[in-house]
């Protein structure tokens, strides 16, 4: 099956069950239903995943569906046992549904070899996970070339990209340093410059600020709100409701079925980012930092 080096520009209305939106563009008050049409990055349509055990089959996703727009900023919730994990491996190419579909752009990967889903996974999906995971040995600038290593796309026009990203994510000055010379916050940061550098669908981030202090997370989130104000699709796991009133929709899953899927106020969001703020600056005056 080819797959295009880069995302279709079929769009689609947003009009489908699975948005909160209807048929109007969120992003544009006076959108009329003929002018919202925007890319999918990814849709989940009916998505089933079934796995036996102990001669039981358990059901971790009944059906599951809903669109995530190009530029969208979606916090996927839910209680242990929710499905959220299956969703994670589904969205991220790891794990093939039961039955329905998920599309990432045009390409339904679940009509997918193995082969074809790690072609998908080093070169349409960002990561960023809850432990980084940096290679020691490497520094700053490699780490961020590491998804362009397994492609074999390795030179000066490369390094500079790399040395980019890490600019735009405050790592200027730090090109050459090691991940043990890095602190949690900053090497979040190198994560997030490395799941750009292929120019991805979307990045999917798995708990990032579960083992960041306050002040870092409040940090972390910000770029991120950054990163989408730039047009950057993030879909963003996590179990803490301050995490996700930072994004634009909340979907929230509960017994393998989706439980709800909302928009997120502006006012809401503008509210949390407050609270965070607050919080960050209560423990530098604590610590005695400015």
């Amino acid at each position: 099956m080819p797959m295009p080096d880069t995302p279709s520009s079929e769009s689609r209305t947003i009009n489908s069950p699975g948005s909160p939106y209807g048929s109007v563009d969120p992003y544009k008050p006076n959108a009329s239903a003929d002018t919202a049409v925007r890319s999918m990055a990814t849709r989940i349509d009916s998505l089933v995943k079934e796995y036996v055990l102990k001669s039981e089959t358990v059901r971790a996703l009944q059906g599951v569906s809903f669109d995530v727009p190009e530029g969208d900023y979606v916090a996927i919730m839910g209680p242990s046992g929710s499905g959220k994990s299956t969703l994670l491996n589904m969205l991220g190419c790891l794990d093939q549904p039961t039955s329905g579909n998920l599309f990432l752009g045009d390409d339904n990967i679940s009509l997918m070899t193995d082969d074809q889903l790690a072609e998908i996974r080093s070169r349409r999906i960002g990561f960023v996970f809850q432990s980084y995971n940096l290679i020691q040995q490497l520094t700053v600038v490699e780490n961020i070339q590491v998804p362009l290593y397994y492609q074999g796309k390795l030179g000066p026009k490369q390094r500079a990209r790399a040395v980019e990203l890490a600019e735009q994510v405050g790592l200027g000055d730090r090109l050459d340093h090691r991940p043990n010379q890095l602190s949690g916050g900053q090497q979040q940061r190198v994560a997030i410059a490395r799941s750009l550098v292929n120019d991805p669908y979307f990045i999917l981030a798995d708990e990032p600020t579960g083992n960041l202090d306050s002040v870092t997370t409040d940090e972390i989130l910000a770029l991120f709100d950054q990163l989408n104000e730039e047009g950057r699709t993030i879909i963003l796991v996590t179990h803490e409701d301050d995490v996700a009133e930072r994004a634009r929709r909340i979907v929230r899953l509960k017994d393998g079925l989706l439980y709800s899927d909302e928009p997120v106020e502006e006012s809401r969001r503008d509210a949390a980012r407050l609270a965070q703020r607050e919080s960050a600056l209560a423990v530098k005056a604590k610590q005695g930092v400015s």
